[in-house]
């Protein structure tokens, strides 16, 4: 078959234009020798503790399972990195929407140190917000995050994103790249109609983007044992839709949790003998037994 010149002078001037691409992009990331286990944590349902929870668990597999973790902020508010004093250095000037957009080649080259021996974040940025609108525009745009993860997957032990409060892209982007979802709940019929929307939600990513997604558990959150009788007739209704996916757990209201996010810390630092330290002490050996 004869190749035209139209067509080589096309071929050529695409060539050049990845290569640029790969210019800008910077040098390809090296690989690890691990296989991380990526937990997307996501609520419908704002004020159920999901960035608490991403923060405090991330921190005590590291601190207390000796796992090394990696935290994605996909929230443009960024409490993910208040949460830990993680403010980012003027050298780093990567950001989350460089990667989504494909300006940068991989999560790791965003990741940074915190405090905590092990635990490593990848933060926020504000523009989140304008970088969801561009990548609804684009041809596989539910694949980026996962496209993004090839390298950091060899890096760690365990990945957890923390999605934003609804269900558009950013999340959709989560569910594909990740191997389990961990739903955080509080004890409400607003919170108990999230899950259900989030668990349709999860079944269709599972029937079309992700068939590897599974549901890692339901973690049940902000839990006031004062509330009796609503405690109840919400925890008859999780027993009896989602009761194989109730982690035995729960995460009760505590004003330490409240006090160390203040304070930029993880739970075990601002007050290691805290009913939140503890809760989530024992959160990160049931979800570490889980995974392994």
């Amino acid at each position: 078959m004869r190749v035209s010149g139209d067509w080589r002078l096309y071929m050529s001037v695409m060539n050049t234009i990845s290569s640029v691409r790969r210019l800008v992009r910077g040098p390809a990331v090296s690989l690890g020798n691990k296989n991380a286990r990526v937990i997307a944590v996501a609520a419908r349902k704002g004020g159920v503790g999901k960035t608490t929870t991403t923060v405090n668990l991330g921190a005590s597999l590291a601190a207390h399972e000796g796992l090394k973790v990696l935290l994605i902020d996909m929230d443009a508010q960024g409490h993910v990195a208040m949460s830990l004093r993680a403010k980012g250095s003027a050298q780093n000037r990567e950001t989350l929407s460089d990667i989504l957009l494909q300006k940068r080649r991989d999560v790791m080259e965003l990741a940074r140190h915190t405090a905590v021996d092990g635990l490593w974040l990848a933060p926020s940025d504000y523009d989140l917000n304008n970088t969801e609108s561009i990548m609804a525009t684009r041809i596989g745009k539910e694949l980026l995050l996962r496209n993004a993860l090839r390298a950091a997957r060899t890096h760690f032990d365990v990945i957890l994103i923390d999605c934003p409060p609804n269900l558009g892209t950013l999340t959709a982007n989560a569910l594909v790249a990740a191997d389990q979802v961990l739903i955080p709940c509080d004890l409400s019929t607003l919170s108990l109609d999230g899950v259900e929307a989030l668990v349709d939600t999860l079944e269709t990513i599972q029937e079309t983007l992700n068939p590897n997604i599974g549901l890692l558990g339901l973690v049940r959150t902000r839990v006031d044992r004062r509330n009796k009788k609503m405690n109840a007739a919400i925890e008859t209704a999780l027993e009896e839709r989602y009761g194989r996916w109730l982690l035995t757990t729960e995460i009760g209201v505590s004003s330490a949790l409240t006090k160390a996010q203040h304070e930029g810390l993880p739970a075990f630092l601002h007050d290691q003998n805290s009913r939140g330290a503890d809760a989530y002490k024992d959160l990160a050996s049931e979800v570490a037994t889980l995974i392994r």
